[in-house]
């Protein structure tokens, strides 16, 4: 297995562009990393990357071995799949991404369940609500709320989630119920974003009796974070838009109230991105297909209270 070990490590160097960032994500030192570069170099008899002491460039020829290199692990993957398939037994790491607030509440608890049912697959959650690049992290599948922005992926929906604006009665005594998202933008409310770097003008997305319409809410917080935007709106310092199933218990006790209740957010399509390749591995569909259930059934069962 050597030679496939050096295989893949070129791969992730190729993809990750760093000897240590591959080495984090394959869970080696440095120096094996580029140990195997080196073996993988002297086997093939060419220079596969360019080194500096500050980059790393594929040479001509790394990027013509990438492009086979991804196809000699594509065939190990699809005949191991076709074994685990017919033995029932799927083996190996499953490397996952989802949203904070989704990792957090409906995907980490169920994690335990699935490696007890499968227990020589490891799982390897990563939480963050920034967007996540599938192919260049290594992922196997990514869990999200929106729309993604690449049509080459598969995408499985899972549900519809409802979503709500919201602030604590603390906020509400301060600044008043606002009634809709026109009261927002003109009452000049404290608006808490859920922004990332790069990202454009912030708008929030409402139900009004004309249909949908953006309104470019006002507001000096932001945060990367959903659960930031959660503690904050908690304290009373502003309105957050957040999915119901999130925040279901705050609603129940009161700790957070709906406002703007004339121009609801809309409903946001929750589903699992993945590639075609990775959906025919039994390791990949197994975990969706445990989590889409079960994801389904706790948004299901999360009531808003009236």
């Amino acid at each position: 297995m050597s030679y496939l070990d050096n295989v893949r490590t070129f791969v992730r160097v190729y993809e990750l562009g760093s000897m240590s960032a591959a080495g984090r994500d394959l869970r080696i030192s440095p120096a094996v990393t580029s140990s195997r570069i080196s073996q993988l170099e002297e086997h093939l008899g060419v220079r596969l990357f360019q080194r500096t002491t500050r980059s790393l460039t594929p040479t001509e020829q790394g990027q013509s071995f990438y492009r086979g290199a991804t196809d000699i692990l594509e065939a190990v993957e699809n005949a191991e799949a076709q074994i685990a398939n017919i033995t029932e037994n799927p083996k190996g790491s499953l490397y996952v991404a989802a949203p904070l607030g989704v990792g957090r509440r409906l995907i980490a608890p169920q994690v335990p369940g699935f490696i007890e049912a499968y227990p020589e697959v490891s799982v390897r959650l990563r939480l963050t609500d920034r967007k996540v690049d599938l192919t260049t992290e290594g992922l196997d599948l990514a869990f999200f709320l929106g729309q993604p922005e690449d049509s080459n992926l598969r995408i499985r929906k899972i549900a519809d989630v409802e979503r709500v604006l919201c602030a604590a009665p603390s906020y509400i005594d301060k600044h008043g119920m606002p009634a809709s998202g026109a009261d927002l933008v003109a009452g000049g409310h404290e608006c808490l974003s859920l922004r990332f770097p790069g990202a454009t003008e912030f708008q929030w997305r409402l139900s009004t009796p004309e249909g949908p319409k953006r309104f470019r809410v006002p507001g000096r917080y932001e945060c990367d974070d959903g659960d930031v935007l959660t503690d904050w709106a908690l304290a009373g310092h502003g309105i957050a838009m957040k999915p119901v199933f999130e925040i279901a218990h705050h609603l129940r006790s009161g700790a957070l109230v709906p406002v703007a209740m004339q121009t609801p957010p809309e409903p946001i399509q929750m589903a699992c991105l993945f590639t075609h390749r990775r959906r025919q591995d039994p390791k990949t569909r197994l975990f969706m297909e445990f989590m889409i259930e079960r994801i389904s059934a706790t948004i299901r069962d999360t009531e808003r209270p009236e």
